[in-house]
């Protein structure tokens, strides 16, 4: 089979980085704190893939402008703490990176510092530099396609040569809006029926994503 795979496009938490269980464990913390009680379960479902901007959409609504203001500072400074405790790579993707000869590069919902903190705290920043895309830099995160279509551009390549791997469902809904293959990672928080549909493959270990890529 001749590979039509020009690019994968990464996303970064809870994919390259395993820092899901964190964010989650603190958003699920602090949004209690402040007043509205909510369990990791919920956070999964409602926050996981989004980016902060409609994150704190949803906390406003909840909690008014004053209080968001407050709940992204403390997020912000208790994530950093126990990123700085102990982040560690998703299991399984220092091995898949190694197998893969495609092109690659990030694209998240999480801002540019953030994830020069991630992926160097965790040793993989200099696998993307110069190739990392935010959701910060186009008008509308996930589900929409923005972000990944902003990523393909960038990298000149046409959205039906990309495919994405994602462990989110607004991640795999975002790539199925752009018009691209998607590999949704079972393997973290995000239950496998949740990442099921067309043009996606639903895989549970990243050490078999470079077989999956060859194969497309």
């Amino acid at each position: 089979m001749i590979n039509s795979v020009d690019l994968v496009i990464f996303d970064c938490d809870g994919v390259l980085v395993d820092s899901e269980p964190i964010a989650v464990r603190t958003h699920s913390a602090v949004l209690t704190e402040l007043g509205w009680p909510i369990s990791e379960a919920e956070v999964t479902a409602m926050f996981v893939g989004r980016s902060t901007a409609s994150i704190n959409e949803l906390v406003e609504e909840r909690l008014g402008p004053e209080l968001t203001r407050e709940a992204e500072t403390r997020f912000r400074r208790l994530h950093q703490e126990a990123v700085e405790a102990g982040l560690t790579p998703v299991d399984g993707i220092v091995e898949a990176l190694d197998a893969i000869t495609l092109p690659t590069c990030v694209a998240s919902s999480g801002s540019h510092d953030k994830m020069r903190h991630t992926l160097g705290r965790t040793g993989l920043y200099h696998r993307f530099d110069g190739r990392i895309f935010s959701a910060t830099e186009v008008a509308m995160g996930k589900p929409a396609p923005d972000l990944f279509l902003f990523a393909a551009a960038r990298m000149g390549v046409a959205p039906s040569r990309c495919v994405v791997v994602e462990d989110s469902r607004y991640g795999v809904q975002a790539a199925r809006a752009a018009g691209m293959r998607a590999f949704g990672y079972a393997g973290g928080l995000t239950p496998a029926a949740w990442l099921e549909g067309p043009g996606t493959t639903v895989f549970d270990d990243m050490r078999k994503l470079p077989a999956l890529l060859e194969d497309q």
